[in-house]
């Protein structure tokens, strides 16, 4: 469940909202909705997507603003945003990406399409959720086979060590905290203490060093765990 993407949703227009969620959610993605601009920024922050789709204009706070304020934050900056608009010209196509959108789609559009840059923005930030294969030093992740090896031997990986290992190999160097994982590998939905972590960490180590390679995955005191 906490490695299904999750795309936010934002527009102010209730049809053309849940037509976007239900056929995102028919992509295999999770969704959550928000009905502007000021909602939009609070849901990012209360529960961070991998990719937003939004629309520019809305009332109150427009989606330019809100992808603005999104991209001068470091926590938010590296999240895609996927630009809607009815403003078909190039002077508006050029706006939308200077403010900081990754892609701009003009409507009307074919959601076929904009699935298909949804998928392509995941690829940037979440590989292992779209099916890639993900490599770093000598250890090999398969997501679509669930296969992982270490200089060509297979590892046994319990399904929560598998996640832990993917988070940890789409962004190598990053430093995760405790609740950063909870979110991304248990889900934001379950209670789990944070000691938890630790003792996954802890298995996921013992798996990939049992034939001697060296462990990979670094203790940051006080501030959590990354690889490398």
């Amino acid at each position: 469940m906490a490695q299904i993407p999750h795309v936010l949703v934002v527009d102010d227009e209730a049809a053309q909202r849940e037509m976007l969620v239900y056929n995102m959610e028919a992509a295999g993605f999770r969704t959550t909705r928000a009905t502007n601009g000021e909602e939009a920024l609070e849901s990012v922050a209360e529960d961070p997507p991998d990719v937003i789709v939004l629309d520019w204009m809305m009332p109150l706070l427009s989606g330019i603003e809100v992808c603005r304020r999104l991209k001068i934050k470091s926590e938010t900056a590296a999240i895609p945003v996927i630009m809607l608009s009815a403003r078909s010209e190039d002077v508006d196509k050029v706006r939308g990406l200077e403010t900081g959108a990754d892609d701009y789609v003009v409507k009307p559009y074919s959601v076929t399409e904009l699935v298909a840059r949804v998928r392509a923005s995941l690829r940037r930030v979440r590989p292992a959720t779209v099916g890639q294969t993900l490599t770093y030093d000598d250890i090999v992740l398969d997501s679509e086979t669930h296969r992982v090896t270490r200089d060509g031997s297979d590892l046994k990986l319990g399904p929560t060590e598998f996640r832990l290992l993917s988070t940890f190999m789409e962004k190598p160097g990053r430093v995760w905290s405790r609740d950063q994982l909870l979110d991304r590998v248990w889900g934001r939905d379950v209670y789990v203490d944070t000691r938890t972590v630790d003792v996954h960490v802890g298995r996921l180590r013992k798996v990939l060093t049992e034939s001697g390679g060296a462990d990979p995955v670094r203790t940051v005191r006080g501030a959590g765990y990354a690889l490398g």
